[in-house]
């Protein structure tokens, strides 16, 4: 019997998830390629959803290693550089958009927060901070589902001669464009105050 570790398991998995689809993923088709007995796997994963979700983990790889925003980094180079990271790792796997969805990033939990606090340190407001990344998120993520469905339809025999092929590039920057212009207009917008006073709380002067 082939001696394989956890590591070893959710990386073959991915290269199976790469040579065949999402869809056709299976721990009989893994536990074949690894050499192994099907039931050895559950010793790694007890079901077919805990082997997903390490995969989504490990896709998340290259993303999870880019650098952490610094003091000195502007807020709004760095959103569009950290969604842009999301994006190509998410399509540097075969169904890289199905296997993240709904995952629950469980190990990226303190950078989620770091990247939170320097948005509120370079002055976004919480809310808008929370939901521009929850947006960019969800945005891409269906932005790189769309792109990965539409994978080889523009060699479609039966693909109408009139209809324009998509670029998925420019359609994405585009859409991150207005979500980033969107915040920052949101970031410039004076703190509503109480009536009476200035925002930064001493008695507003009559003209």
């Amino acid at each position: 019997m082939t001696k394989v570790n956890r590591d070893i398991v959710v990386s073959e998995a991915l290269d199976l998830l790469d040579e065949v689809g999402l869809d056709t993923v299976s721990t009989r088709r893994l536990a074949k390629r690894l050499g192994v007995e099907q039931p050895s796997l559950y010793w790694y994963f007890r079901t077919k959803k805990d082997l997903l979700t390490a995969m989504a983990e490990a896709a998340m790889a290259p993303h999870a290693a880019a650098p952490l925003p610094t003091p000195g980094d502007d807020w709004r180079d760095w959103f569009l550089a950290n969604t842009r990271s999301f994006r190509h790792t998410l399509l540097m796997r075969r169904d890289g958009a199905r296997l993240h969805a709904g995952s629950t990033p469980a190990g990226d939990l303190d950078r989620i927060r770091r990247k939170m606090d320097f948005l509120l340190t370079s002055g976004v407001p919480e809310s808008d901070a929370r939901m521009a990344m929850l947006a960019a998120s969800r945005f891409t993520v269906g932005s790189v589902l769309e792109e990965q469905a539409d994978a080889g339809s523009a060699d479609d025999p039966g693909r109408p001669a009139d209809l324009p092929v998509l670029d998925h590039e420019s359609a994405f920057e585009a859409g991150l464009t207005l979500i980033l212009d969107g915040l920052a207009h949101r970031t410039a917008m004076p703190v509503a105050s109480p009536a009476g006073e200035r925002a930064d709380g001493h008695a507003a002067q009559a003209p």
